[in-house]
């Protein structure tokens, strides 16, 4: 097998080495096992301990129950029966009457992007009507960004490779990028053909302490929103790239499966408008819960997850819708990064579909529908996105810049980060992530 080798960028990094594409998969399923093993950390006793503040009596039939159809998530590993460890919470965000219950004694509590888009939304829609302009109320942000690897992860000495999200520059929403501080005095930014943007530093591994890289920098984000009605999208030109790439299948986590097809053909009917073939879609997945998802590198094939266990969190929904819209012959992509929300930060990924005559539009798949009785604020994130967000990667499972000679933690999105070292990856549970933002006037 011929070898590909690594080498320092221009003489500006330390690390060097050989490896074979062969010898950097061979493992990988002994490798997405031991990721397996540790999101199903629970044991029943634990995940009953949790449940037991809300449903003191739980019973062994109501356990089962809940584990058949697909409310509480458990695997057999090892021999034993385990549990996803956000298994017990999901359970109060995915069955109906345990969701009642847990609202009953704990109430229903607003986060942070909730209270912001409850003003905020209203506000883009009046701006966007006002303006004539799709691209308003922008909003500076000063960030800082750190990834840590504990001590001791690798041996002393040794380099540690480190890959960081950083703001995408050619996003019209997305503005004025300033750079002011890396922890690295030396450092690459991924060039934009690249669908992941990343910083790129390296550290050697001292004795006994924890290697951090940070990065700090500043940006302007817009929301966006297209009122659009039926009648203003043009039938789509199908000889075009744009056209041909995105209503296309690609592995592994866009398959046109026959329970794909089934499901699209239901959804959809007979209607020929690609507007609202896009809205009878969004309605359909508005009904699926959200729930904290496992690691996606565990996982086949993430729309047929979906619904096999009838909930997802927003990646998981955006890659089922996006399936879905290209079956229908929507060209559809996926995008990700934040959500920036004071109070309420968190990664994120979200959906764009493109409508002929108007370009690619952002679709916010698990936001869902706006609580309101406006019409325009209701299906607001069906065409539009708000203006507290950084997007990091305009498609998913591309390559990293410089090249990852491991794979992945995050074989499908880039949010956290990626590190390895000369003898492989290091996983999530080696480091912590850490994101701070300051709201600039």
């Amino acid at each position: 097998m011929k070898k590909a080798c690594w080498l320092s960028l221009c003489g500006m990094f330390l690390f060097t080495g050989c490896i074979s594409y062969s010898e950097s998969m061979a493992g990988f399923e002994q490798e997405k096992m031991n990721r397996t093993r540790i999101d199903f950390s629970k044991n029943r006793d634990q995940v009953i301990d949790y449940i037991r503040k809300y449903i003191p009596n739980v019973s062994d039939e109501q356990m089962l129950k809940w584990e058949n159809e697909k409310s509480l998530e458990c695997m057999t590993i090892d021999g034993k029966k385990m549990y996803f460890y956000n298994a017990a919470p999901n359970l109060f965000r995915i069955n109906k009457e345990a969701i009642a219950i847990k609202i009953a004694k704990d109430g229903i509590t607003e986060d942070g992007k909730d209270r912001v888009n409850s003003s905020h939304v209203p506000l883009v829609v009046s701006a966007v009507k006002a303006k004539k302009e799709n691209i308003v109320l922008p909003v500076k942000m000063h960030v800082k960004y750190s990834l840590t690897v504990q001590s001791n992860a690798v041996p002393e000495g040794e380099i540690i490779r480190c890959w960081l999200p950083y703001p995408r520059t050619d996003q019209p929403r997305q503005t004025n990028l300033k750079l002011f501080n890396t922890s690295e005095s030396k450092y690459l930014i991924a060039p934009v053909k690249y669908k992941h943007s990343t910083i790129y530093m390296e550290k050697k591994q001292e004795k006994d302490k924890p290697t951090t890289f940070s990065v700090e920098y500043e940006y302007t984000s817009s929301a966006e929103w297209h009122h659009l009605k039926p009648e203003d999208i043009l039938p789509y030109k199908k000889n075009t790239s744009i056209y041909k790439k995105y209503t296309s299948e690609r592995e592994k986590h866009i398959l046109f499966t026959p329970r794909i097809k089934e499901l699209a053909t239901q959804i959809v009917g007979n209607e020929q408008n690609p507007l609202l073939k896009v809205k009878k879609i969004y309605e359909w997945i508005n009904q699926i819960p959200w729930a904290s998802a496992r690691e996606y590198s565990t996982l086949d094939n993430i729309p047929e997850y979906v619904l096999d266990n009838k909930h997802g969190d927003c990646g998981q929904v955006s890659l089922l819708f996006i399936t879905l819209a290209r079956y229908c012959g929507i060209p559809a992509k996926f995008q990700s990064g934040f959500m920036m929300h004071p109070g309420g930060k968190n990664m994120h990924d979200w959906a764009q579909v493109y409508f002929e005559g108007v370009g690619w539009v952002p679709v916010d798949q698990s936001f869902g529908l706006f609580p309101s009785k406006n019409q325009d604020e209701k299906y607001f994130f069906m065409t539009g996105i708000d203006s507290y967000r950084m997007i990091v990667n305009d498609d998913y499972s591309n390559s990293l810049f410089p090249a990852k000679k491991y794979p992945r933690s995050e074989t499908v999105d880039f949010q956290r980060g990626e590190v390895e070292w000369r003898k492989g990856n290091l996983y999530f549970d080696k480091w912590k992530w850490n994101l701070e933002i300051e709201y600039m006037k």
